[in-house]
């Protein structure tokens, strides 16, 4: 095996269909000729979760201590660094940085910074309610001085039934092509790129679909992930 790279512990779970997808990503986005040139990933699908959407209604148990245990965990199974295959689940951030010594990568700042990278002046987002509710990307792009575009409340409505459909297996065309629309309206509301800042949304939308940028948080914790690894992208 090669001992040259970190190993990876990875929260997920939260969904199950997400966190598959971004394993699938980081295998395909490794420059590797054999398995052992693959990273050495240690997944929690811990879908025991309490739901992070029920929480923030003030409807249901916190999941930070749940959270914070599996990160806890991964550490503790020899994960050198930590990451999370969920947006929503961020708001427990300071939660998991307090149960472990190992380094925590920050989907929604990488994301921030991948975007930052391309200077538009208006970006659009698709994100969960729970995660709009904790501000988590209004918050990161007010920081960075991005103007934020966010679907008007009856799209917002379509978008969350959209990724409960994809957290429950289907990946349709129907949903697929609900989703381009949705993303095309923010197109047509001024944004320039738009933000995938939910984990279900790249899995039925692609770069193909819009007429501009799409930054899936998901691609982006996949190549911050292998690069902070120690490990090399494939082209």
């Amino acid at each position: 095996m090669n001992t040259s790279t970190k190993t990876v512990g990875v929260i997920g779970g939260m969904g199950p269909v997400a966190t598959l997808d971004f394993f699938d990503r980081i295998l395909k986005r490794t420059k590797a000729l054999r398995d052992e040139d693959h990273l050495h990933v240690i997944i929690d699908n811990n879908t025991k979760i309490p739901s992070r959407d029920a929480a923030s209604k003030g409807e249901g148990p916190s999941p930070a201590a749940a959270i914070a245990a599996t990160a806890r965990g991964l550490q503790d199974a020899g994960a050198d660094f930590i990451v999370m295959a969920c947006n929503t689940a961020h708001a427990y951030e300071a939660e998991i940085r307090a149960a472990i010594s190992v380094p925590f990568l920050s989907m929604i700042d990488e994301t921030v910074k991948a975007v930052h990278e391309l200077r538009p002046e208006r970006v659009g987002l698709l994100a969960a309610d729970p995660c709009l509710r904790a501000s988590l990307y209004q918050d990161a792009f007010a920081k960075a001085g991005l103007d934020l575009v966010l679907p008007l409340s009856e799209s917002q409505r379509t978008l969350q039934e959209l990724i409960n459909r994809v957290k429950a297996g289907d990946t349709g065309e129907t949903v697929r092509r609900s989703m381009v629309t949705l993303a095309k309206k923010l197109e047509a509301q001024g944004a320039e790129v738009i933000v995938a800042g939910c984990t279900e949304v790249p899995i039925v939308l692609t770069a193909d679909n819009i007429d501009g940028e799409l930054v899936s948080s998901t691609d982006v914790l996949v190549e911050r992930t292998i690069v902070f690894a120690g490990a090399e992208l494939r082209a």
